[in-house]
């Protein structure tokens, strides 16, 4: 019996630097439903594979040397290119000069390292229903950095 509210598939790709965190939770997600667009070590690599999808996926989960100009260059032409997709920051690090760049260029999600699959699954719908999801670390800081918006 159909009930007429099939739910949306959401789709998730991922940009990390050889995390074998991040692959136990990718492992995760791929499991429990999510589908797992592709894997990336770099962002030029991943915006490579974005160009070769018919489909975006909704959400792409980072987790790179945020400090890196380089890397915060690339993100900002990510986010120029493909402004659809949610970006979700994923690291270790909770200081204000590395999380408000991200804001600034339009990250909708950052978790910490030690987030776990629940944690990943929670943002991922908060972000893909159209909020936005922090983790206690840095919760603060995003807090401060949309009210002065």
């Amino acid at each position: 019996m159909e009930t007429g509210t099939a739910q949306k598939k959401i789709t998730l790709a991922f940009i990390n630097d050889k995390s074998p965190i991040l692959d136990l939770t990718c492992n995760d997600l791929a499991a429990s439903g999510i589908e797992v667009s592709f894997r990336s070590e770099n962002i030029e690599d991943g915006l490579s594979q974005l160009s070769a999808l018919k489909t975006l996926p909704n959400v792409c989960i980072i987790d790179l040397d945020f400090y890196n100009k380089n890397v915060l260059a690339q993100l900002q032409e990510l986010r120029t290119q493909y402004p659809t997709i949610n970006l979700i920051a994923h690291n270790d690090i909770d200081a204000e000069k590395a999380v408000k760049p991200l804001l600034e260029i339009g990250f909708t999600g950052y978790l910490l390292i030690g987030s776990d699959t629940d944690d990943f699954k929670k943002a991922i719908d908060v972000v893909t229903n159209g909020g936005r999801y922090f983790s206690v670390g840095v919760a603060e800081i995003a807090q401060e950095y949309f009210s002065n918006k």
